[in-house]
């Protein structure tokens, strides 16, 4: 299978000089640590060799592999497991990545395919972060534009002399409330009129469209609607199409992430990501740079500043409507001991069947 993954520019050692032995030895060293996050010794590693090596030599190749800063000693006495760097070169350079398992293909498209039917956009998009985060045991993580919804009806009711409550529901069945200014002067047959102004223009539209639309019949029209009126009218589309519909985070399966800890520093890295889901900014940052890729990207430890004091890993692609617009990303988040070969597959798999879905929806 040909790899979905769009791999990153870094500066990587001089690696072109490593001989088949050396990638050995570093690839048993990954595997070993991929699997159970415990360094290597070179005693172990010999017996586990292709070819015959004694634990000598072997531990020569791996003085060799930690000057090029490719693996370290977590301590004194240790065997060796791979550094930030050295499985950021495993993953651009000897990742194999296979296909996804026929019963996790399955899995996806049913729970993904069942969740369309009934729900919205993002309630499907919250099924597939919980559909990754199942099959990962990491944490699935889905961030996506709020959905600027095909609306039905627009109503304004007057709470108190400078208030008043904006209510839009769309299509889907969806409402949301908003609140927003009004003038003190404002008469009670204002709110009526904007709202039978913007309902005879609604005609299924999105609030994007809907705004647009307003605009071009103002501009037609001239003073089609008193300046109060006009006010309430700016101000119910300004309420949803301004800063709180902008990106939003939903994450799945917190507490896979905390199985098979191993440490106390385990936990604390834990604690620290966390903190890092909890503060949301820098996980949508993270994936917003996702958004720009052609395919899955990874994301290694301090490679990125959300991740440098958890160590923490994400494997992300980007999702697209059926015009090929993005309209976000999902992805996974666990230790930097996560299965890559396993989890790109299944998080790039996940990404084509939510667009298959859309597209078939018409979304």
């Amino acid at each position: 299978m040909n790899s979905p993954v769009q791999k990153p520019e870094l500066p990587l050692p001089a690696l072109a000089s490593l001989n088949q032995r050396s990638r050995e030895i570093f690839r048993q060293i990954v595997d070993s640590f991929l699997t159970t996050g415990e360094p290597l010794g070179s005693r172990n590693l010999a017996r586990l060799l292709p070819m015959t090596l004694s634990p000598a030599s072997v531990r020569n190749v791996m003085q060799d592999l930690e000057e090029l800063g490719l693996i370290h000693a977590p301590h004194t006495s240790a065997g060796r497991m791979p550094t930030e760097l050295g499985l950021r070169y495993f993953v651009d350079a000897m990742l194999e990545i296979g296909d996804l398992p026929a019963d996790e293909r399955a899995r996806i498209e049913a729970q993904v395919k069942a969740a369309s039917t009934s729900q919205s956009l993002e309630d499907m998009l919250a099924e597939a972060g919980a559909v990754l985060s199942g099959l990962s045991r990491g944490a699935g993580v889905v961030v996506t534009s709020k959905q600027d919804k095909r609306l039905k009806q627009i109503d304004f009711v007057r709470l108190d002399a400078e208030r008043a409550l904006a209510i839009l529901v769309a299509e889907d069945g969806s409402v949301e409330n908003r609140l927003l200014a009004v003038p003190r002067d404002l008469p009670a047959s204002a709110l009526t009129e904007a709202a039978n102004y913007l309902n005879a223009r609604i005609g299924g539209r999105t609030l994007t469209d809907l705004r647009t639309a307003v605009e071009e019949a103002r501009v037609r029209a001239g003073a089609e609607l008193d300046e109060l009126t006009a006010r309430v009218v700016d101000q119910g589309l300004a309420s949803w199409s301004g800063g709180e519909a902008g990106k939003q985070l939903i994450v799945r399966g917190h507490a896979n992430l905390l199985d098979d800890l191993r440490a106390a520093e385990d936990l604390e890295r834990i604690r620290l990501l966390f903190s890092d889901l909890e503060t949301k900014t820098g996980v949508i940052d993270l994936l917003s740079r996702a958004e720009t890729a052609d395919g899955v990207r990874i994301f290694i430890g301090s490679e990125n500043r959300l991740f440098s004091l958890s160590g923490s890993s994400m494997i992300v692609a980007p999702l697209r409507d059926p015009a090929q617009k993005v309209i976000g990303a999902l992805g996974v988040i666990g230790p930097t001991r996560l299965n890559y070969a396993r989890i790109v597959p299944m998080v790039d798999y996940t990404a084509k069947v939510i667009a298959e879905v859309m597209e078939r929806k018409g979304q």
